[in-house]
């Protein structure tokens, strides 16, 4: 634990943009949102404590989640904020009492519906027919989404003549768990490994940027809110329900009026007795102030609305027997230990395998094995053991050893100081390269089609692939070898593989792995470099001369690029014909050169355009505000970024001066 408050709220803060990212980007969170709101709930109350500890980029200042690589990015009319949440009812007592403050009387009208557990969607429709469909993203800028969005049956293309015709509404897309379940069947007949929940299959299907892998998928899609009204002049949530009653926009079968406390908890009673036989997962109830007059009179903080709430009912959770622990070893060589558990039914899923984390966590419960243990699903991630119930024990429970050495190639283990993970140090595990070349080829990086994880699974055991630069000594008699691959998977596949070679340089960096370069850093490390040549011969100076690089950073793509086997990967990866650099383009002129630019508002056009603009001047775009930018581009609604540039002295530019700059 840190000892002061200040180190505290800054490990905090570090630890929520990462599980963040975890959740809005990559659809892979390692906590369960109860976890990850206790972490948030901290670090307000140390900042409530410490106001001179808030810094404009907390946690609690921001919604959460950049946009993703690879999509258009579209603002938001309206930013689309979160909600604050609660697991307790005296805290949603303590809510409605802020409303009857606030607006000056005992009963508030209030809607209530059931909190869907999917990916939140903003679809807009103009002139009756459907423009386009937008990820949440940062709250202000989202992902374009359309084409996926367009896959979703019950999601009307065109709106019927007698309802308004432009407005924007807001929704969840989500998986019926009968649908989910009949899909992964088929997954499973079919050799392909079963996908994990409802949740993160949905967050993965509208990040395929192919919308006709898309189209496999069952996603379905429901609407509770609105963003810009557009032409739907309405005076309250009811309303909307109306208004999506009337359009054939599909909105929640369970649906509450209430203008009292116990109404109020009553029906999420109700809720959470009902909630288990609709088709979606849910994780919590929904309440807003009906009235939009009376919404604007409470207004919102700079995260959240002060006329809505969530509640979140607690995890499900079962009691089962801990049958033995297996080890998973990761990419970066960390070993995770997993229960193997008695199958139980929980939250619409059998569940027989449950993380433990670390060892750490293991000694810190004290879990043996043979033990009836408590699990708990909290919808989107992998089950957890949380408790032991030790007065079940008889005597014959074993502890569960603290691994020397590493279960799949034998290495003795070591653990940094300061570090949770056991690690295996040998680079060359087995189960290491398996997880390093499923890195490579993931959509996110190398995106080499064919190359799931069973066949790199099979290249790996029967040896053809010992790194990732033996792909690219693949032919079809090595390929040939593999089970289940007909000729035509095996030409699709070295078709993949030859187009992975034309993929721009960052990918290459990013799908290298090293360590602690992400999809973004990737990106600016080679537009600032120009090549992945130019970056290895980079001293430390250099790379602390990139926006964003730190010094932890910097000293690991240092050291990364002067390790003998990295250097003869690259220089194998080059002979193979990778693209190490970015091709030259020429500049509309240098006025901008040696200037860092951050966007930031809605501007007259996309962030994309506005991007291009500024490097064909010469200049580099950033995704953060720090004491090394040069401008900030601020467009209407300028947030958070705003008030950084502000405190930092940052010189802040609109529109118009920006287009008198490059004149």
């Amino acid at each position: 634990m840190d000892k002061t408050p200040a180190k505290r709220a800054e490990h905090l803060r570090s630890e929520l943009e990462r599980h963040n990212r975890l959740y809005y980007q990559q659809a892979a969170p390692e906590i369960s949102d109860r976890e990850f709101d206790l972490l948030l709930r901290e670090l307000q109350d140390i900042e409530k404590e410490h106001p001179e500890l808030i810094t404009p980029d907390s946690p609690t200042q921001r919604v959460g989640g950049a946009p993703l690589d690879g999509f258009a990015q579209i603002t938001h009319r309206v930013p689309m904020m979160s909600l604050d949440n609660t697991y307790s009812e005296e805290e949603l007592r303590e809510f409605y009492t802020r409303l009857q403050k606030g607006l000056g009387r005992e009963k508030i009208k209030c809607t209530i519906e059931p909190k869907v557990d999917g990916v939140a969607v903003s679809v807009r429709y103009e002139n009756g027919v459907l423009k386009h469909g937008v990820t949440r993203g940062d709250g202000r800028v989202g992902d374009d989404i359309t084409q996926n969005l367009k896959t979703i049956r019950s999601l009307p293309l065109r709106l019927p003549k007698h309802v308004p015709q432009t407005f924007e509404v807001r929704g969840e897309v989500y998986m019926n768990r009968a649908e989910f379940e009949k899909m992964n069947q088929e997954r499973e007949e079919a050799g392909e490994p079963r996908f994990a929940n409802p949740r993160n299959s949905t967050a993965g299907s509208l990040k395929q940027l192919d919308s006709r892998d898309a189209a496999k998928r069952p996603l379905s899609v429901i609407f509770y809110g609105m963003g810009d009204h557009g032409e739907a002049k309405l005076q309250s949530q009811s309303q909307i329900y109306d208004l999506l009653h009337a359009a054939g926009l599909p909105k929640a079968e369970l649906l509450w009026d209430c203008d009292t406390i116990e109404q109020m908890l009553g029906v999420i009673h109700e809720l959470d007795e009902r909630r288990r036989k609709l088709p979606y997962d849910t994780d919590g109830a929904v309440i807003k102030v009906d009235s939009f007059a009376e919404q604007r009179d409470l207004g919102s903080t700079s995260k959240a609305p002060r006329w809505a709430i969530a509640y979140k009912y607690a995890a499900e959770q079962a009691e089962t027997k801990l049958l033995a622990v297996d080890i998973q070893v990761g990419r970066t060589g960390a070993l995770t230990p997993v229960a193997r558990l008695t199958p139980v039914f929980l939250s619409g899923s059998t569940v027989s395998n449950a993380t433990l984390h670390n060892f750490e966590e293991i000694v810190r419960k004290d879990i043996r094995v043979g033990d009836f243990v408590t699990i708990e699903k909290a919808g989107e991630i992998i089950p957890a053991v949380v408790s032991v119930n030790t007065e079940k024990r008889t005597g014959d429970e074993t502890p569960v050893p603290v691994p020397t050495e590493c279960p799949v190639c034998g290495t003795p283990v070591r653990k940094d100081e300061g570090q949770v993970a056991i690690r295996c140090p040998n680079s060359d595990c087995p189960e290491q390269v398996k997880r390093r070349v499923e890195h490579f080829t993931h959509r996110g990086a190398m995106d080499i089609r064919g190359l799931g994880e069973q066949v790199v699974g099979q290249l790996v055991d029967i040896k053809l692939v010992h790194d990732i630069a033996d792909l690219y000594d693949l032919d079809e008699a090595a390929l040939s070898k593999l089970e289940r691959q007909g000729k035509k998977s095996i030409e699709n596949l070295i078709k993949g593989l030859t187009e992975s070679k034309t993929q721009p340089p960052w990918r290459l960096l990013f799908g290298l792995g090293v360590p602690q370069v992400g999809a973004s850093s990737a990106r600016s490390l080679v537009e600032h470099f120009g090549s992945i040549d130019a970056l290895s011969a980079a001293s430390m100076e250099d790379l602390l001369k990139v926006q964003d690089i730190g010094g932890i950073v910097a000293q690991s793509i240092h050291d990364w690029f002067r390790d003998e086997k990295n250097v003869k990967r690259l220089e194998r990866l080059r002979v193979a014909g990778l693209t190490f650099a970015n091709p030259q383009e020429e500049r509309a002129s240098d006025k901008l050169a040696g200037t860092t630019w951050v966007i930031t508002g809605t501007l007259g056009r996309g962030r994309d355009e506005v991007a291009d603009i500024i490097r064909s001047h010469g200049g580099k775009v950033s995704s953060s505000v720090s004491s090394k930018t040069s401008y900030l581009l601020a467009g209407e609604e300028a947030g958070s970024k705003l008030e950084k540039a502000t405190k930092l002295g940052v010189k802040v530019l609109s529109e118009a001066e920006f287009q008198e700059m490059i004149q």
